[in-house]
């Protein structure tokens, strides 16, 4: 099984309304299964001060739109420590990869007003 990233709109009370399809060309895998653990919710990514990503290893992860900013200035993060977030679990390339996914989902998110959903 594979962690899936989409962008969704959310109701007045923040719940899940719509999950919006990722434009063509564009891709949704986030990362392996046991990623919620062995990378997302390391010791290495809770070392950097990360707050988003290690709410992985308990369950999906919501983003609300106004969480936005905080949440792609932690993918930066992720992504100048590659090396050490990688660590024995994926290879910087593989994680590269799922991270610019992440962070482009983000990015249209945040061009719509929407949220993200890692799940």
């Amino acid at each position: 099984m594979t962690l899936s990233v989409d962008v969704y709109i959310a109701d007045a009370n923040g719940t899940m309304r719509e999950v919006l399809d990722a434009p063509e060309g564009a891709s949704d895998l986030a990362g392996f299964e046991a990623w919620r653990t062995t990378v997302w919710g390391s010791q290495a990514v809770r070392s950097l001060g990360a707050r988003f990503f290690p709410q992985l290893a308990g369950g999906d992860l919501l983003v609300a739109a106004d969480e936005l900013p905080a949440f792609i200035e932690e993918c930066g993060l992720l992504r100048r420590n590659l090396t050490l977030v990688a660590g024995q679990s994926s290879t910087e390339d593989q994680l590269s990869f799922r991270l610019a996914n992440i962070e482009a989902a983000a990015a249209r998110a945040l061009d719509l007003g929407a949220c993200v959903v890692i799940w």
